[in-house]
């Protein structure tokens, strides 16, 4: 079995108004992914998720794709699994 990390990103560009976190809910769904995303006051999203790396990777690449979101810059790093968690939530800010 894959090793699990969790991951936090932070996105700026076209990432609020355009499906974002309905998208990533969708994404990280399909994938088995849990953990949570949300829009920010100054109008990034932020998100942790976790997963294997290559699911993750995946999921990315899935959100990258659609036609509305315009990603410009990404922050991430690597944070501490959460056991407990077992699905993917959408929050407001």
């Amino acid at each position: 079995m894959k090793e699990k990390i969790r991951k936090r990103f932070i996105f700026s560009g076209r990432v609020q108004g355009v499906g974002f976190r309905w998208h990533a809910k969708h994404a990280a769904e399909s994938l088995r992914l849990t953990g949570w995303v949300r829009n920010e006051y100054d109008g990034s999203v932020t998100m942790e998720v976790q997963g294997t790396e290559a699911e993750i990777d995946r999921m990315l690449v899935m959100l990258q794709q659609d036609r509305y979101i315009d990603i410009r810059d990404m922050e991430s790093k690597v944070i501490a699994v959460d056991e407990e968690e077992r699905s993917f939530r959408v929050s407001g800010y």
